[in-house]
């Protein structure tokens, strides 16, 4: 997890479950779509994959963003910001990294139109869902092509990153569809400490700090969002067991009081924000307007979090607070958790 997890050049995507078989069927066109793991590609594929991947992450490492762009897919390089400033931003970690795939995957989605939604099921799976080498891609809105997904690792001075490249096929050439980078660590702390961490929270009877920290884990060992594995899976199951009935949760609000306000709040998760690990409140708001009056409305969401969960005061080291309007919009505060009294 990085101080900024930037998605660039593909949407926000959801997981979903695992299903038993190879091909998906969009079920409104009828069109297979279809996954092969590195091991069912031919090698000639396996080789651009892993060639072409090698190749955009060396650009990265480089902090080369033109090159990265010259080889961009056309609607990624007219809209490059947001990989450039991904680039920048991670350019003195993976300076000098020397990187190692994962086995990439191939997918192929057949038609004319973008597909509304589309899972990917890669590999062989078990009777009881995925595994080991198995993978599920959900996404949204994907045109018709061919895409790679190929993940490296690479290992920095500042701790073990993921640098995913989303390449699509044109021509005989693959480009960057899109770029993922994360760190695999947070000061100095892997997906395993944290759970560790959630299970000495269980056993103290902090099932709130205990569920945030599953959060924490399986946000460290994704090393994309739309992407889930038998890892991810399992600490999704293990964290649904233990997921409070008053945080917000599948689209459903959580009402918090104070001041004889009500605060509809709508997410809580944990996010490093600079070197912090960070607990972030979203809430509704009618208007956000009058900023003087929503910062104090933000202390107030803050204030009352800490006193009806006063266990997150020793797992977070602040809270930020955004109020969203209708419209989508929103205003955010962020307070250390020292200053929220």
């Amino acid at each position: 997890m990085t101080s900024r997890m930037r998605f660039t050049g593909w949407r926000r995507m959801l997981l979903n479950c695992a299903v038993p078989t190879l091909l998906v069927f969009a079920a409104a066109s009828g069109l297979a779509q279809s996954c092969l793991t590195s091991s069912d590609m031919d090698a000639a594929t396996r080789s651009a994959l892993n060639s072409a991947g090698m190749r955009y992450f060396n650009f990265v490492a480089a902090g080369d963003a033109a090159s990265l762009r010259q080889n961009a897919i056309p609607s990624l390089a007219a809209d490059f910001s947001s990989v450039e400033s991904t680039v920048k931003d991670n350019q003195a970690a993976l300076a000098g990294s020397k990187a190692t795939f994962r086995p990439a995957f191939l997918l192929e989605a057949e038609g004319t139109a973008a597909l509304p939604h589309v899972e990917f099921l890669c590999g062989v799976f078990g009777s009881k869902g995925q595994t080991k080498d198995t993978a599920i891609f959900s996404l949204n809105n994907l045109p018709p092509g061919k895409y790679g997904a190929v993940i490296l690792d690479a290992p920095s001075a500042r701790g073990a990153y993921t640098v995913s490249l989303i390449l699509q096929q044109v021509g005989a050439d693959w480009k960057v569809g899109g770029l993922y980078i994360k760190a695999a660590q947070f000061a100095g702390h892997d997906s395993d400490w944290f759970i560790a961490r959630a299970h000495e929270a269980q056993a103290k009877g902090q099932l709130h700090n205990a569920w945030l920290d599953y959060l924490v884990a399986r946000t460290l060992v994704s090393p994309l969002p739309f992407m889930s594995t038998a890892v991810t899976d399992k600490l999704y199951d293990d964290s649904q067991k233990l997921q409070p009935a008053d945080f917000p949760a599948d689209g459903k609000t959580a009402d918090l009081s104070s001041g004889g306000a009500t605060y509809k709040l709508t997410a809580l998760f944990p996010e490093v924000v600079g070197n912090d690990l960070d607990l972030i409140v979203r809430y509704q708001a009618s208007d956000i307007s009058n900023t003087n009056q929503t910062y104090q409305n933000n202390v107030s969401v803050m204030k009352a979090l800490v006193t009806k969960f006063p266990e997150v005061k020793d797992a977070f080291a602040g809270i930020v607070a955004r109020a969203v309007d209708p419209s989508g919009r929103d205003y955010g505060t962020m307070l250390a958790m020292k200053d929220i009294k």
